[in-house]
Formats: structure tokens, sequence, C-alpha cells
């Protein structure tokens, strides 16, 4: 008789990782979980001792996934262009990660929300490179534009709005470019008055 095969964590992450792509984190369970890999609970709670220590290694894990799309969106030649697009194409790539992270209810303002982490810093930090204002202006300024970007993520996460590459790299482009253009004109009508 063959042995048993052996469930390994990361067997049961990635599992955990594939039901949630269509569905939401309740429907984890360690029944369902050990259904979708042939085995009993058992290896479930041998590897984890509860199931909330199991959806917190897959919230990370998640969260993982979409930094390394913000950190590639980073590295483009347009690096606070290229976040935006990262930002909506994990958005289209992994909608119910999308909707898990960032569409649930949250005690976070969105200041908090966009300079909570290292990609948000970097975020800020590539706005500056590119509109030329200090610290405190562009955290003002990126909150309209996270807040565009976002929406134009959560049309295209829930399937409203279903946009390629280009459409959202033109709606990204003219559209913080207008914003850019409004800042400055209201900065200086401001000063002039």
């Amino acid at each position: 008789m063959p042995l048993p095969k052996k469930v390994q964590k990361e067997d049961i992450v990635k599992a955990a990782l594939e039901i949630i792509k269509t569905e939401s984190l309740d429907e984890i369970t360690a029944r369902r979980l050990a259904k979708e890999l042939n085995c009993s609970v058992q290896p479930i709670f041998y590897n984890f001792a509860t199931m909330d220590e199991l959806k917190s290694v897959v919230l990370d894990t998640i969260y993982h996934i979409y930094i390394n799309y913000m950190n590639y969106g980073a590295e483009q030649p347009q690096p606070y262009k290229g976040m935006g697009l990262a930002y909506v194409r994990f958005a289209r790539d992994y909608p119910n990660y999308f909707r898990i992270l960032f569409m649930n209810k949250s005690d976070l303002t969105p200041d908090d929300f966009i300079s909570r982490d290292s990609v948000g810093q970097a975020v800020l930090k590539h706005g500056m490179a590119l509109t030329g204002f200090d610290r405190s202006t562009q955290q003002h300024f990126h909150l309209k534009v996270w807040i565009f970007t976002h929406g134009l993520a959560s049309l295209v996460a829930s399937g409203t709005a279903r946009l390629d590459d280009a459409e959202v790299d033109h709606l990204l482009t003219t559209t913080v470019r207008e914003m850019i253009i409004g800042h400055k004109h209201l900065e200086r009508s401001i000063e002039n008055a």
C-alpha cells in the first residue's frame, strides 16, 4: 500500500489562494481545504495552529503578490505612472485579491492608506520627481490621484469596465497631466490673489 501523500504548508497556502481567486476569504475552511487537497484536516492543523493563522499567511501572500506588481511598476521609465498602471493591472489580473486587500471596510484614513508602507512612500517619492511638489503638497495631490486610480482599479476588478493596458495608460496619463496643470494653475491664482 502506498504511503499517503505528505501535505506541506505551501500546498495548503496554494490551495487557499486558488479558492480565493474566485471566492471570499470565508470560504477557506479546514474541510474545504482537505477536500481540495484530498486529505484529512489533520495536515492543515499540523501546519497551522488555527484557521486565522492560515488566513493571515494567505493575506500576507496576496499582499506580496501586490508588492511585486508595484515594485515592477516602480522600475519602469516613468515610475509614478508605472505604479499606477501596476495597481490597475493587479486589479485586473487578480480581481478577488484586489477586492480582499483594497475594497473591504478599513479604519485607515486615505492618507494613512497611501503612506502606510514602503509602496506608498515610493509612490510619493516618484510623484514628487514628476510634479516638483514638496512632500506635503505631493501627499495632498496624490490623494486625488489615488482616488481616481483606485476608482479605475475598482471598476476593472468588478468587471464594470473592461480596459486594456493602452486604455488605462491613456486615462492615467491624461488625467494626471490635467490634474498637475490644474493644481499648478490654482496655486498661481492663489499667489496672485
